[in-house]
Parts: C-alpha cells; sequence; structure tokens
C-alpha cells in the first residue's frame, strides 16, 4: 500500500513517538532504580556514559547509510535495537553489573539515534521550506517527541513502583513492538536516499554554516544536561526527599510542558500558518540562548535562597526558553542541510548533539557530587553563552537562504 506524503509523515512521527516513550522510561528506570541501590551519582552518570558516546558514533556512520541505503532501514534498525537494549535488562539482578548495563545502554544510544537521525531527515523530503510547512513539521516533530518523552519519565517511574525493574522492561518491549511492524510494512523503502551516493569522507560537513551551528548545538546540550540529567533527579530525590513518583511526575511534566512549547514555537517566533510570518534565522538562536544564559545564572545566584522554589519556578522559565532554543535549531539544520542526502548534514549535526549530551552527563555526576546543585546551574550558563557566541558566527550569507 502506498501512502500519500502527509500518511508518511504521520508513520514517521508515530515510529518516534513510540520509540521515545520507551526511552524516557528507561532512563527513569535506570536512574531511579540503580539510585535505589546505592550508587553515587558519577557512578549513575557512568552508567549512561556509552549511550552518549555512541550516540556520537552513529550520528556519524548513520547519516552516511541513511544517505546510501535509505532512511527506512536506518529507523527500523532503530527501532529494533531499542527492544534488544530492554530485554537486554530484563536478566537476573547479578548479572546488572556496570559494565553490562552500559553495554545495553550502548545499544539504546545506538536505536536514539538512529530513530532521531531518520525522522529529523525524513522530513527534508516531505516538504518545502517557502512556505514555512517545514518550520512548522520540524518543530511538530520535535515537540511531540519531547512532550512523550516526559511521558516516557512518568511511565519508567510509575512501572518502577507498581511492578518493578524487570517486569517494566517486558511492558516497554512491547510498547515500541507496534511501531516497529508498522515501520517494516509500509514505509517507504525510497526515503531519504541520495541520488548520488555519499562517500564515507563527505560525512564531515563543508558547510561553515553547518560546523557553526553543530558547534553551538554541542553547548547548548551540554547546558541543559550539565545540571537536569543527573544532578536535578538526585538532588530532588537525596536532598528534598523526592519519591521516585514525585521525581518522575515532576520531570514528566517539565518535558511535557518543554515538548508543547517546541510544538508551538513557529508561532512563538511569529510565524502563522496561511500568513506571510518570517523563518527564523540565526541570530534569532543567539538571541534566544542569551536569555536562557541569564536565565540560568538567576538561578545559580538564588539557589541559597530556596532551592526547592528556585528549581521548580526557574524550571518553568527554562523549561520554555531552551525549548525555543532547540526547535529553532532543529529548523536551521534541516534548512541549511543538502537536499540530496540530507541526513549526512544533519547526521553531523547530531553527532555535535551527542557529544554535548555526553559532556553535559559526566559533568553532571562530578560537578553535583564535588561541589553541589548550585554549581552545575553556573557551569550551565557558561555553555549557553559558548553557544550563542557559536551561532553568532554563521555569516548572513549562509542563512540568507533559510
Amino acid at each position: 500500500m502506498m501512502l500519500s506524503l502527509k500518511q508518511q509523515y504521520g508513520l514517521i512521527t508515530a515510529n518516534y513517538w513510540g520509540y521515545t516513550i520507551t526511552d524516557g522510561a528507561l532512563r527513569m528506570l535506570v536512574l531511579l532504580h540503580f539510585y535505589q541501590l546505592g550508587y553515587s551519582p558519577l557512578e549513575i552518570a557512568m552508567l549512561f556514559l556509552f549511550y552518549e558516546f555512541f550516540g556520537i558514533v552513529t550520528n556519524l556512520f548513520g547519516g552516511w547509510f541513511g544517505a546510501r541505503l535509505g532512511l527506512n532501514l536506518t529507523m527500523n534498525i532503530g527501532l529494533g535495537l531499542q527492544m534488544v537494549a530492554l530485554m537486554m535488562l530484563t536478566v537476573s539482578p547479578e548479572w546488572l553489573t556496570v559494565a553490562y548495563v552500559m553495554l545495553a545502554q550502548a545499544l539504546s544510544g545506538i536505536a536514539k539515534d538512529l530513530n532521531k537521525m531518520s525522522a529529523k531527515s525524513a522530513i527534508k523530503s516531505l516538504t518545502t521550506d517557502g512556505d514555512g510547512q517545514l518550520y512548522r513539521w520540524v518543530a511538530l516533530l520535535t515537540g511531540s517527541k519531547n512532550a512523550l518523552k516526559g511521558v516516557g519519565f512518568f511511565v519508567g517511574a510509575a512501572l518502577l513502583g507498581a511492578v518493578g525493574f524487570q517486569y517494566a522492561l517486558y511492558v516497554l518491549t512491547a510498547l515500541i513492538l507496534v511501531p516497529f511492524i508498522l515501520s517494516v510494512l509500509w514505509l517507504d523503502s525510497q526515503l531519504g536516499r541520495a541520488k548520488n551516493k555519499p562517500k564515507f569522507a563527505e560525512m564531515f560537513s563543508k558547510s561553515p554554516a553547518i560546523n557553526w551551528l553543530s558547534a553551538a548545538r554541542f553547548f547548548l546540550f551540554g547546558a541543559r544536561d550539565v545540571w537536569f540529567v543527573v544532578a536535578l533527579p538526585v538532588f530532588l530525590q537525596g536532598v528534598l526527599g523526592w519519591s521516585h513518583l514525585q521525581v518522575g511526575t515532576f520531570m514528566a511534566l517539565w518535558v511535557i510542558g518543554y515538548g508543547v512549547v517546541q510544538a508551538t514555537t513557529p508561532r512563538w517566533t511569529g510565524l502563522r500558518k496561511g500568513a506571510s510570518g518570517v523563518n527564523p534565522t540565526h541570530w534569532t538562536a543567539m538571541k534566544l540562548a542569551l536569555l536562557l544564559a541569564a536565565t540560568t545564572a538567576i538561578m545559580a545566584f538564588m539557589m541559597d535562597w530556596s532551592p526547592e522554589t528556585v528549581l521548580i519556578g526557574g524550571l518553568m522559565v527554562f523549561g520554555v526558553v531552551f525549548a525555543l532554543n532547540s526547535a529553532v535549531h532543529s529548523y536551521l539544520i534541516v534548512s541549511y542541510a543538502d537536499a540530496d542526502g540530507t541526513s549526512k548534514d544533519v547526521g553531523f549535526y547530531y553527532m555535535a548533539n551527542a557529544g554535548g549530551r555526553l559532556m553535559g552527563t559526566l559533568l553532571s555526576g562530578w560537578i553535583y557530587q564535588a561541589w553541589g546543585m548550585d554549581a552545575t546551574l553556573w557551569v550551565s550558563a557558561l555553555m549557553v553563552i559558548m553557544a550563542a557566541l557559536l551561532v553568532a558566527r554563521i555569516r548572513p550569507e549562509a542563512s540568507a537562504s533559510v
């Protein structure tokens, strides 16, 4: 059965959604379960080391494979690997050593970036940029994905409390099986396949705009993860005394709200459906980054006043501004990318994204353990300033086609 372009977009989005719920749930399961077992913040961060490291490798090779073989194949491999990663963790507890969990997380990291790179790249093949449709579709895909990752946080925490670690993993595996079957049956086999087969050396972007944008993305996502990934949930549970379900619910609601803002970013930045609005440029990204840096610095400065109030209130503001930053970045990379073999450029860009997440995850555990929560916020603010300076390096002529 041949699907229309909108149906193809719907199927890609459904694949992304199914994977994303399991990804958020698995992260919360691993984080809370191993913290409960007595692991330190740095040890928990190490569990996610391979998850982030193999994201770097996957985006490099995955973009190349996607351009040569088609994005349906890379997306389906990603869904399949996630099921393998989930089932690996259902073994007897004595098998769950740090090394073994890191290996399972490595497969999950490969799965995540194959899925994300495939979904983002495929949109370029399904729509055009001139009328704002590309911007709207990228924002909707990115925002809905992050909202459902928040749902995944809640699902993971709830399942851990209701059925325990092992049975929760069985439920998640069943959840991802449905989109995997639909994708294998109906996703267009030619989607994203380049007419001119790219050589591997071409994966390293020669576009200055993409290089500067990728460098900015590295620091932007490092800035989020340096305090959000390990430090925040450990602080909420270990210092403020929150339960598993409270931590999972709070982080879930935050990520859901963050996703809703991302999905509606075109409206926030002045683009209206059917109107003549303006697509964002690198200057939009720079201004949003400076606003985010100011928000994070204020949070860090006020932490001694009332940590719980600052974190809850500050997170709301941070979430809105960071969501706008991320959505604009996601649009810019798809817009800048070469139309023939889009996944090459998108893969390179998300390689930088994964590198920033890796740096942020490791620093989150280390800085929090050594200096506390406020230190992670100060480091975050500095990283966002770096992101603003780097995105400002994009030359006006490079973004004129956006």
